[in-house]
């Protein structure tokens, strides 16, 4: 399965960072009860690979793994039942991984030079991160003139307000956000909360313009 085909109709990603197993079936109901069952479980916390592999066990929720940096952690994901794989910067050694895995990668570029090494690798959808720190809609703009064939995913303190901007260029493929699944409201257990600003993103979205050519 490619890249984008991935995501299929999914716009919006919330990135979850949580530490807590426990919570992990109430959040993934909660992002179904609001429609974007999606997720990106960063490994940003000793406790990421049960949350995710907990979210994974939910056949409708399709669950990857963010923060992704060394090939070992693309097998932790992988065994944990990750769809795909998000990078925080482009590294050769996981995305090789995750190719021999079949698994749909999107690493993290900033750069011309980060895009090229991505072109390099057989990537033509890419996660453009840290977006709001590195330019937001007027650097994916740049780029997308330069390097028409690339599809981004931008993340990186995109908000409600923002993301609409975004989907609305034809070369974002969709945005990863977390307002959606604040630490604040996990922490809180407020599911309804994540159910109702969850059903706010898909609102946000529009049709996804078909994608060809596109690999992993």
């Amino acid at each position: 399965m490619t890249a984008p085909d991935v995501l299929g109709t999914h716009r919006v990603v919330p990135v979850v960072v949580l530490d807590d197993a426990g919570k992990a079936d109430e959040l993934a109901a909660a992002l179904v009860a609001g429609g974007l069952p999606v997720a990106e479980v960063t490994f940003r916390t000793p406790g990421a690979a049960a949350v995710l592999g907990r979210m994974a066990a939910h056949d409708e929720v399709l669950v990857g793994a963010g923060t992704v940096i060394t090939a070992d952690q693309v097998d932790q994901a992988h065994q944990a039942g990750a769809r795909f794989v998000v990078s925080p910067g482009l590294s050769a050694a996981v995305v090789r991984r995750c190719q021999q895995l079949d698994l749909p990668v999107f690493p993290g570029v900033s750069t011309a030079s980060e895009i090229i090494a991505a072109l390099d690798l057989g990537l033509d959808t890419v996660k453009f991160f840290p977006a709001e720190a590195y330019g937001g809609l007027g650097t994916v703009k740049a780029l997308s003139a330069a390097f028409p064939q690339v599809r981004f995913v931008p993340t990186g303190g995109i908000t409600a307000q923002s993301a609409p901007a975004y989907l609305a260029h034809p070369a974002v493929r969709a945005v990863g956000g977390s307002w959606m699944v604040a630490p604040a409201l996990l922490a809180a257990g407020e599911w309804d909360q994540v159910a109702a600003l969850s059903a706010d993103a898909v609102r946000l979205t529009a049709p996804t313009p078909d994608l060809q050519g596109a690999s992993s």
